[in-house]
């Protein structure tokens, strides 16, 4: 089993859940009679899978124990002693999470069993649901079983049997999750570094003789992916893709393409629509593809008649693809996964615009690292994307160890986070299906805003997105079936890390969503405004991108906004004056200003350069989403140049600082944020942020002289 990492959604886990029967309650003199076992498998109950153990303890069992479990001589007469069973139990543990509840209690009892036996005991990772519950509620009556049971919903069965009690508190587990995230409790460290601030708790189970029921996250070494190859992760599919593409018409027999692969020494083609014409531009949708082994196959089944038939019908559809922005880990882990040796490549509309193969890939071949992407795109359910999306603090981590700028980190990133919201809008078309809700009324396109959308996103997220939809206006049977399909992507974005937008920037709300001609009014409306109130986080619409449906569309609506905005240096001013003045990071005597030694370097940083990079792109039309490639275009304007470098360096510097916390804040199982801790820099980090915050300094100015 996989070691699980300190970034892993709690409704994810793999965990087993254990209970014992003993003796007596005193950990030192007590003796086994029961152990009992139940998995969860990727955050599921698999309550069939339990496995119960009677324990012959050699020794008398006191009567007012076995009035509690029912245990008593005769039922263990013939059952194992410790040293016989405990291999088997151990090896159902092994690599799992164990939970339980007042769980220092069984540890300390099995540790104790071990020692006895001359069996090696390791301390496993642990989570007490005991704990849990305090943490989730702190000001409850009791935290007994029964209580949590009442307060949670949860039917009692089997009490006082190590299995009864095991799957009552697995289910108890899975009932508190909820409330957890209530709290911003949503990974295993988050868990971990909770349980540890009930320090009274803890003391008193230490001095009753417990072991440890919970562990600092940081003292467990986190497995780190094997060696990373970067190249995959710096290069876009389309810088090793093939192009232009070779296709034939669907029409066409097979013979012909035969002779072509062979004359022009290629292993496949695209198949088209009958009669299409050599310069046509083919819909990944209406597309499919003819390969060595498909005609190998034709022949062998048909024979040589099989030269004379149309080669649309040896064609594979649909045609795998991913698009030309991707990066090269993604090409590897789709086609590691579908076991291709071909996939298309397509452009920002849908169209296919290249090709790569096994052969152009030949050098990077995939690694766990590089299959981090595919495992969300095949993820069927909350829990396995989840699962998935953990993967991703610790792939940022080994990138960041080899090396690997920020910038190109945050771009991996907001590609996942992408990735997520589109699987998300799959499952979410699969819930309304199976809701009796239908299939999507008119083609559409679920879009990231903000970060994601320029490709700058970190660790500290949370949902930006946005509907785009052929027809409907606001309120119809169209629009409502939307808002519904919003709400479950949201939802399902939120239990698996990504929390709900605190501004409202989700599609699942009026403003965020709507069809083509819906969002030109409402672009139309926010140009014509005089007061920047009105226009509050309308600027992240400018970076908006497609990641699920009718890319098409999305790009469509971001081009027409932009069109729409030309030449408006007033709108492009007051988007400027809406987004709010930079908090200063540098006081009056030169000095970094900070808050409890942190500063927030998106407020004080970050923030003032994309804002900038975005309202010079809105005034001077440039179709760009990324902020460096902002700053480059403004660059053409021959003005402020060296200002301009100067912010250029200090957005990568803001980056780097932002990810480095990001990644030991989650080591020591705190959120993410974007608050950096100064004294953690070091001499020459210090004299790079006092230079980039002083950068910073000239925003207003560039503002006045690059935007008229």
């Amino acid at each position: 089993m996989a070691t699980i990492g300190n970034a892993t959604p709690l409704i994810s886990l793999d965990a087993v859940v254990i209970d014992t029967e003993t003796t007596g309650l005193e950990p030192a003199k007590a003796r086994i009679l029961e152990i009992g076992a139940v998995p969860l498998k990727g955050g599921k109950l698999a309550e069939g899978a339990g496995k119960r153990q009677l324990v012959n303890p050699g020794v008398p069992i006191p009567e007012a124990t076995t009035r509690i479990h029912h245990i008593d001589a005769a039922t263990v007469a013939d059952a194992p002693a410790f040293a016989a069973v405990w291999p088997d139990m151990a090896a159902t543990m092994s690599g799992a999470i164990l939970i339980g509840h007042t769980l220092g209690f069984d540890l300390a009892v099995l540790k104790r069993e071990c020692e006895r036996a001359g069996l090696p005991w390791a301390a496993p990772r642990t989570l007490d649901t005991r704990l849990l519950a305090q943490v989730a509620e702190p000001h409850l009556g009791g935290y007994t079983l029964e209580h949590l049971a009442s307060w949670l919903g949860v039917t009692v069965e089997a009490r006082h049997s190590a299995l009864g009690d095991a799957i009552l508190t697995a289910k108890i587990f899975l009932a508190l999750l909820p409330k957890l995230r209530a709290g911003n409790i949503r990974t295993l460290a988050e868990a971990e570094k909770a349980c540890l601030a009930l320090s009274g708790v803890l003391d008193e189970q230490h001095r009753a003789g417990w072991e440890e029921a919970v562990a600092a996250p940081h003292t467990r070494a986190e497995a780190s992916l094997a060696r990373i190859d970067a190249y995959p992760y710096r290069h876009r599919i389309a810088d090793v893709m093939s192009a232009p593409v070779k296709f034939i018409a669907g029409d066409r027999p097979l013979g012909d393409a035969l002779n072509r692969m062979a004359r022009e020494k290629i292993s496949s083609l695209l198949v088209g629509p009958a009669g299409a014409a050599a310069d046509a531009r083919l819909r990944v949708r209406d597309t499919g593809i003819v390969t060595e082994r498909d005609m190998l196959r034709a022949i062998s089944e048909r024979g040589p008649a099989a030269l004379g038939v149309a080669v649309s019908e040896f064609a594979s559809r649909p045609l795998a693809s991913l698009p030309s922005a991707a990066f090269v880990y993604r090409a590897l882990g789709r086609m590691s996964r579908l076991k291709l040796r071909h996939l298309a490549v397509e452009d920002e509309n849908g169209n296919v615009c290249g090709m790569v193969s096994s052969r152009d890939l030949l050098r990077l071949r995939a690694q766990e690292a590089a299959i981090l992407g595919d495992a969300l795109d095949e993820a069927d359910d909350i829990q396995a994307l989840g699962k998935a999306w953990a993967l991703l603090p610790r792939a940022a981590s080994g990138l960041a160890a080899e090396g690997v700028d920020a910038r190109d980190i945050a771009a991996v990133i907001s590609r996942e986070l992408g990735a997520l919201t589109r699987r998300a809008g799959v499952l979410a078309e699969r819930a309304m299906l199976a809701d009796g809700q239908g299939a999507p009324p008119c083609p559409y396109a679920l879009c990231v805003l903000g970060s994601a959308g320029r490709g700058e996103s970190l660790l500290a997220m949370d949902q930006d997105n946005a509907i785009v939809f052929a027809e409907g206006a606001p309120g119809s049977a169209a629009d409502q079936w939307f808002a519904r399909y919003a709400s479950i992507v949201a939802d399902i974005l939120h239990e698996v890390g990504v929390p709900y937008c605190t501004g409202g920037i989700m599609a699942k709300n009026d403003a965020w969503r709507g069809s083509m001609e819906t969002w030109r009014g409402r672009v139309a409306d926010w140009i014509a405004r005089s007061n920047p109130a009105d226009l509050l986080s309308v600027d992240i619409f400018f970076d908006l991108v497609g990641v699920q449906g009718d890319g098409a569309l999305a790009n469509e609506l971001w081009r027409a906004g932009f069109n729409m905005a030309q030449g408006n240096a007033g709108f492009a001013k007051l988007l400027a004056e809406a987004a709010g003045s930079v908090a200063p990071g540098i006081t009056m005597l030169g000095g970094i200003r900070t808050e409890s030694g942190r500063i927030d370097l998106k407020r004080a940083g970050l923030f003032g350069i994309v804002t900038l990079a975005r309202v010079l792109a809105i005034r001077h039309h440039w179709l760009e989403r990324a902020t460096p490639a902002r700053l480059t275009a403004a660059r053409t304007l021959q003005r402020s140049e060296d200002d301009i470098s100067a912010l250029l360096r200090a957005h990568g510097d803001f980056l780097d600082f932002i990810l480095a916390q990001q990644l030991a804040d989650i080591a020591d199982g705190l959120p993410p944020s974007n608050k950096v801790e100064v004294k953690r820099l070091s001499r020459d980090q210090r004299v790079r942020l006092r230079s980039a915050l002083g950068a910073v300094g000239a925003l207003d100015t560039l503002t006045r002289d690059l935007l008229f």
